[in-house]
């Protein structure tokens, strides 16, 4: 199920980040709190974590674009109880013989 997450409010009255440099790629898969983008603004540049696990399906804004707080950042895929994880040992379920 696609998750939009919206740029938080930072604080110190923000209204609006500047986008640094994106640490992740549409198609990554991200863990919950792993750190996803860099924004720039008045006060600070800050780092915000991902909401939750899932896949970047949607990148809104670039480097060097302004969000505005509350504005739809990024969409997270995270699977939505969707079947799609394939066993790490690629096996076909038999076991050993």
């Amino acid at each position: 199920m696609a998750f939009e997450f919206h740029l938080p409010d930072i604080g110190e009255g923000v209204v609006e980040g500047e986008i640094v440099q994106w640490k992740v790629a549409e198609g990554d898969v991200v863990k919950l709190d792993q750190p996803i983008v860099e924004v720039m603004t008045d006060k600070a540049t800050v780092e915000i974590p991902s909401p939750r696990a899932g896949r970047i399906a949607k990148i809104n804004y670039q480097a060097g674009q302004i969000c505005p707080v509350g504005k739809v950042l990024v969409v997270i895929d995270d699977g939505g109880g969707k079947a799609a994880a394939v066993p790490a040992n690629g096996g076909n379920g038999h076991g050993h013989h």
